[in-house]
C-alpha cells in the first residue's frame, strides 16, 4: 500500500465519510438489485430493530446501563403509528371507528385515539412521547442513584408491565394487537413499490441515527458518559451530576427505539403485546452483545445478524433456534466480552505480525477492556465537559 494510500486510511474523516458512503451504496443499490420483494422487507424489519440496538449500544455499552426494557419506547412509537393508519383508513372508508373496535363492540372513538388522526401531531407524538417517557423515568430512577442489576430488573419489570397493560385493552387491540392496515400516509402499502419506500425510509432512518449516535459517542459528551460507567463517584467528586449524564443517552436510546417502533408497523404490518414484551426487549441486547456493545458498528451488525439468523434457522429447524440464541449469547459473554467487534484487535495483531505498520491503517472498533480511561484531573474547572 502506497504511503499515500496509508495515510488516507489514517484520516478519521475519510475513513467515516468513506464507510457512510459503502453503507450506502449497499442499502441503496446493492440490496434493491440483489435480494426479493420479500427479502427487502424481511432486511427492512432488520433495519429497525438495528435502529433499536444503535440507542442500547449508546446505553449499555458507553453508559455501563443494561436496559432490558427498549421494547417499552419501541411499543410507543409502534402503537402510536398504528393508532394513526388504523383512523386514516377508517376516513377513507368513512367509518367513525376502525373496523377492529367495530369488531369488539365500540362504537364511539375513545378520547387518545382523536389526536392520531392528524399526520402531523402522530409524528410529533412519535418523536416526543418516547424521549419524555425517558426522561421522567430516568429522572425517577438515576437521581435516586438507582444502578446495576437493580436498574435492569426495573426496566424489565416496566416493560413487562406494559406487555400486560396492552393485553387487557381492546380499545387498542387486546392480545391480538393493530393490524391490517392498508395505507401509509396516502401511500397503499399493497404496492410493491410503496414497500420498497419504507424500505428505503428505514434506511435512511438508520444511516441517520448511526451517525448521531457517532457525534455523541466522539463529542466531550461521550467521554464523560464513559467516564461516568468506569468511575461515577469520581465523575461525581468532580462536580458533575452522573444522573443528568445518564438520563441523556437513555432519552437518546428511547428516541431511536420509537422511531424504529413506528417505520415497524408499516413494514411488518401488525404490532402486538408480543412484539414489545419481555423476550423481544431481551433478544434486542443479545444482538448487541454479539456485535461488539462498545463499538459503533457492532450493535448495528449483530441486531441484522441475529435477526437474519433467526429467520434463516427457524424456516429449518423451528424448535432449535432458540437453544442456539442462548448458546451465542452464553459464548459471546462468558469468552468474548467484547462481541464480534472483539475480533478487530485480534485481527491488527495478525497484521502487525506479517507487516509492522500496516494494521494501524486498519480502523480497530474500541474493545470493552481498552475503553476510554475516566478523566485524570481533579480540578473542574479543568475537565471537559
Amino acid at each position: 500500500m502506497s504511503g499515500r494510500g496509508m495515510s488516507v486510511l489514517r484520516n478519521p474523516l475519510l475513513r467515516t465519510v468513506g464507510g457512510f458512503a459503502l453503507a450506502a451504496v449497499v442499502l441503496f443499490v446493492l440490496a434493491p438489485a440483489a435480494l426479493s420483494d420479500f427479502r427487502l422487507n424481511l432486511l427492512a424489519k432488520f433495519l429497525c430493530f438495528a435502529i433499536v440496538a444503535v440507542g442500547i449500544g449508546l446505553a449499555w455499552g458507553r453508559g455501563g446501563m443494561l436496559t432490558l426494557g427498549q421494547g417499552v419506547f419501541f411499543g410507543i412509537g409502534a402503537y402510536l403509528m398504528a393508532m394513526h393508519l388504523q383512523l386514516a383508513d377508517a376516513a377513507r372508508l368513512h367509518q367513525d371507528v376502525p373496523e377492529f373496535m367495530q369488531i369488539s363492540g365500540i362504537d364511539t372513538l375513545p378520547a387518545y385515539w382523536r389526536p392520531m388522526a392528524s399526520g402531523p401531531v402522530a409524528i410529533l407524538a412519535i418523536l416526543i412521547l418516547p424521549g419524555l417517557v425517558a426522561a421522567l423515568l430516568g429522572f425517577g430512577v438515576f437521581k435516586r442513584r438507582v444502578k446495576g442489576a437493580y436498574f435492569s430488573i426495573l426496566s424489565q419489570a416496566l416493560v413487562a408491565a406494559l406487555a400486560i397493560l396492552l393485553t387487557g385493552q381492546q380499545s387498542i387491540g387486546g392480545f391480538t394487537g393493530l393490524s391490517d392496515f392498508r395505507a401509509f400516509f396516502g401511500f397503499r402499502l399493497s404496492d410493491p413499490v410503496n414497500r420498497r419506500m419504507l424500505f428505503f425510509i428505514a434506511a435512511a432512518a438508520l444511516l441517520i441515527v448511526v451517525a448521531i449516535a457517532r457525534q455523541l459517542m466522539h463529542s466531550r459528551y461521550g467521554e464523560l458518559l464513559v467516564a461516568v460507567r468506569d468511575q461515577e463517584e469520581r465523575v461525581r467528586f468532580l462536580g458533575y451530576d452522573p444522573a443528568n449524564i445518564k438520563i441523556v443517552a437513555y432519552v437518546a436510546a428511547a428516541f431511536f427505539a420509537g422511531i424504529a417502533g413506528a417505520l415497524f408497523t408499516p413494514i411488518v404490518g401488525i404490532i402486538s403485546p408480543a412484539d414489545i414484551g419481555v423476550v423481544p426487549s431481551i433478544v434486542f441486547l443479545i444482538g448487541v452483545a454479539i456485535g461488539g456493545r462498545t463499538t459503533l458498528l457492532g450493535p448495528v451488525l449483530g441486531a441484522i445478524g441475529v435477526a437474519w439468523a433467526q429467520t434463516s434457522f427457524s424456516e429449518h429447524f423451528p424448535s432449535g433456534w432458540t437453544y442456539l440464541q442462548g448458546a451465542l449469547f452464553v459464548l459471546v459473554v462468558g469468552f468474548i466480552p467484547a462481541g464480534l467487534a472483539g475480533f478487530g484487535p485480534l485481527l491488527r495483531g495478525l497484521l502487525e505480525r506479517v507487516r509492522p505498520g500496516l494494521a494501524e491503517a486498519v480502523p480497530v472498533p474500541l474493545p470493552v477492556a481498552t475503553a476510554t480511561p475516566p478523566i485524570e484531573s481533579t480540578d473542574p474547572a479543568k475537565v471537559e465537559a
